[in-house]
């Protein structure tokens, strides 16, 4: 409790740091607008309690269209995601002839939306979105005339408007019971899923019909399948078998450099930005680095979400497809009754990995936005006083992540391998999005 405790300080006085900072002489800009309200909605979701990372790939899908049409809107030579994305109608346009700040409008958008995203946030969190909104809207209008600020703020939440409004029918909008079904029949078989937490709310599984949302980029939840994962079998001789026995093997063997991965991306709700959160907070710090424009920052944070958002609903229909049990069930059923993962399993079936399905989702994106074998460091957590660690390129990162995951024991190596390779068919499909007139 006193570890909990803690976190929840540092939580408060980081938020509000962020809201409270200084405000600006000088009108602050779009790019920075989009940074500050980025680093402010990756608190959020460490302490929003409905936010395990299916629902905050949501929301970033949903922030990352936000700022982009925001801006689009107003640059000519940026194309719409309406008629791209899955059910996205043509946005609000601007009266023709009239001036509109592009700063104002995108600060109105995104705080508009953010405010509603995270609408059950706790106190601190709402204390700092109102803040936040109050600093950057000050900010942005630093001498425009008070006219030209009226008609951008509007003009910016009639974007969110319609971009909230298409949100509402992709079946993700509401969530009850932190995401676990008040029923739910488990499939019979040893091959399937059973609970492996003793918490009674996590005796079902999390968000089951999320592999059925509706989409953005993919045409449907299962537009990139995958085959199924080896077949169950006890017989020590299996392709199952042994892929759980190198899961028991590795981790009762795991080097100090192994148990530093499996914990960089053990990514835990409450505790992290979450696994999508991780690849936004690196998207996000190489554009500070290159010192990027808004409409770079824009690009990127809606393909980085579009991608993820996917990334979660796709795995998840393959994981209620197979249904498949997570090693320490069977481990502990076949191999050993007393092992223990060295991380907590999650609540769901096991086939693919999930961090490996968005881990080559961004990946894609990030190398299709970057280029091949860009190096980089991820310092996501930093303020949890975990060294940072450095990477040749995406690939290498994502690889990592999926890897991490077999170190932690909590899946099989088919999982990661596979969920690789779905995670770059549904980024593919992000990359095809066009973004350049």
């Amino acid at each position: 409790m006193k570890a909990v405790g803690k976190r929840l300080a540092a939580f408060c006085f980081i938020m509000m740091a962020l809201a409270f900072a200084p405000a600006q002489a000088a009108p602050a800009s779009a790019e920075t607008v989009i940074r500050d309200w980025y680093r402010l909605v990756l608190e959020l979701v460490r302490h929003t309690p409905t936010y395990s990372p299916p629902v905050a790939s949501r929301a970033f899908g949903y922030l990352g269209v936000t700022a982009y049409e925001a801006l689009a809107s107003g640059d000519r030579t940026l194309t719409s995601f309406a008629g791209q994305l899955n059910g996205l109608t043509p946005l609000p346009q601007r009266k023709a002839g009239i001036a509109y700040d592009e700063a104002v409008v995108l600060q109105a958008a995104l705080s508009s939306a953010a405010r509603q995203l995270f609408g059950n946030t706790g106190p601190t969190g709402q204390r700092a979105l109102k803040r936040m909104t109050e600093k950057l809207a000050a900010e942005v209008a630093v001498g425009l005339a008070p006219e030209l600020v009226a008609r951008s703020q509007a003009y910016g939440e009639s974007i969110t408007a319609h971009i909230l409004a298409w949100s509402e029918g992709d079946g993700g909008a509401k969530i009850e019971n932190m995401g676990f079904p008040l029923e739910f029949v488990l499939n019979e078989g040893p091959s399937h899923w059973v609970p492996t937490s003793l918490i009674n709310q996590q005796q079902k599984p999390l968000l089951p019909k999320w592999g059925e949302n509706r989409p953005f980029a993919l045409e449907i939840g299962n537009a990139c399948p995958l085959p199924p994962p080896p077949a169950y079998s006890e017989d020590k001789g299996s392709a199952f078998y042994q892929e759980a026995l190198e899961v028991y093997e590795r981790v009762k063997n795991l080097t100090p450099e192994e148990r530093a991965v499996a914990r960089f991306w053990s990514d835990d709700p409450m505790l992290s930005p979450t696994p999508p959160g991780h690849w936004i907070a690196i998207g996000l710090k190489i554009l500070d680095e290159r010192k990027a424009s808004a409409v770079e920052h824009a690009d990127l944070m809606a393909r980085l979400g579009v991608t993820l958002a996917d990334a979660f609903i796709g795995c998840w229909h393959s994981k209620f497809e197979y249904d498949l049990l997570r090693p320490v069930t069977y481990i502990k059923r076949v191999i050993d009754p007393k092992w223990e993962p060295i991380l907590i399993t999650p609540p769901f079936p096991e086939y693919p990995s999930g961090h490996s399905t968005q881990s080559g989702a961004a990946a894609t994106v990030l190398t299709a936005f970057f280029g091949e074998n860009f190096a980089f460091t991820d310092e996501t957590h930093a303020k949890d006083k975990l060294p940072n660690r450095s990477f040749k390129s995406f690939w290498h990162a994502a690889e990592e992540a999926g890897i991490s995951r077999l170190y932690g024991g909590i899946h099989f190596r088919a999982a990661i391998e596979r969920g690789l390779d779905q995670g770059r068919c549904i980024g593919a499909k992000t990359v095809a999005l066009r973004t350049r007139g």
